[in-house]
């Protein structure tokens, strides 16, 4: 199907742009009443991603509400443990957390390669849903978490400020660590696959955890990860968002992907410097900023516009809109952006 709005794409892939597409990260989510409406028809926030149906309707619901030039699949980057045979819960106020982890070699024998497409099939279900819903207004997003962060939350049981059991594991058990990195890199790209088969136009690889690692052990356990998933993919463009790994935005030029996503705390003249003319950069307003009144939110987008000028750029926050953020100011971002 042919797409009524192809920026994304074509920015993306650094061709011409009448203007700067726009979406947000987490989107789809707390920020929106209408979103809260959905969750609250449901026991929480699984239930909700494993309701095909819901979740393609909140998955909507930004491009309807908002005017972004994207859709992204509502969904969460820990299905992938759950496919590979470690299911997670969600805990209100306190995020994902793991009844099992894995500690040792012998603890990789109860898990398996996730084929994505079986074992993920509610995901699948709910991008071909929405896609025909779309009927090409927009692009619709795909996205996995990256080896690096799906790892850290299996061995580390739930979210932490150190990530120090994940961080000792790379010390202290190498090959042990590469094994399960090698597995989940070949369920991601399985997972990522079937998404687009079932008709995602773009993927989003997300490594959440990437700033915790020091630069060699980065490079290691998972860039090198993150470059065999952009390797094996090469249906539709790639976008690679390491939050914090700001040393590592050399390396990035490298990787066999489209688009480098940027967080708000790396300087943009800076990474495109080294990152080089050849990627499309992502970002990267501080999600704060959204915070302030239409006159400072408009401001702020209009700096950040200003200084990614005159080369390839997607517009998008840092990181995810903040929960408790005014959508209006969301809109007015959007706007700004839209306008420049």
């Amino acid at each position: 199907m042919q797409l009524k709005n192809d920026l994304l794409i074509r920015a993306a892939k650094g061709q011409a742009v009448e203007r700067t597409p726009v979406w947000l990260m987490r989107q789809a989510g707390r920020i929106l009443p209408e979103y809260r409406a959905v969750r609250e028809s449901v026991s929480g926030f699984i239930e909700l991603a494993q309701t095909p149906e819901l979740a393609a309707e909140v998955t909507i619901q930004p491009v309807d509400i908002l005017g972004v030039d994207a859709a992204i699949i509502f969904s969460d980057i820990l299905v992938i443990p759950e496919a590979m045979g470690l299911p997670y819960e969600m805990v209100e106020k306190r995020g994902p957390w793991f009844p099992n982890t894995v500690k040792k070699e012998a603890d990789l024998k109860k898990l398996r390669i996730a084929d994505g497409i079986d074992d993920l099939s509610y995901v699948i279900e709910a991008i071909k849903i929405t896609k025909k819903a779309l009927n090409g207004r927009v692009p619709l997003i795909g996205f996995a978490g990256a080896p690096w962060t799906i790892f850290a939350y299996m061995i580390e049981g739930s979210g932490s400020k150190t990530f120090s059991k994940a961080r000792a594991m790379l010390y202290t058990q190498p090959d042990f660590s590469h094994k399960l990195m090698q597995m989940i890199t070949d369920s991601t790209i399985n997972y990522l696959k079937a998404q687009i088969a079932a008709g995602v136009d773009l993927v989003q690889v997300f490594d959440s955890w990437a700033g915790i690692l020091p630069p060699d052990q980065y490079q290691e356990f998972s860039l090198q990860y993150i470059s065999k998933i952009c390797d094996a993919i090469h249906e539709v463009p790639k976008t690679i968002f390491a939050k914090g790994a700001f040393f590592a935005r050399k390396e990035m030029a490298d990787l066999n992907c489209e688009t480098i996503g940027l967080d708000w705390n790396m300087g943009i003249k800076e990474s495109r410097q080294l990152i080089g003319p050849n990627k499309t950069l992502q970002g990267n307003l501080d999600p704060a900023a959204l915070y302030g009144n239409a006159k400072q939110v408009e401001n702020a987008t209009k700096i950040m516009m200003g200084q990614f000028k005159g080369s390839r750029h997607i517009a998008n926050l840092g990181h995810g809109v903040y929960p408790d953020i005014d959508p209006e100011m969301v809109k007015i971002f959007i706007e700004t952006v839209k306008a420049y």
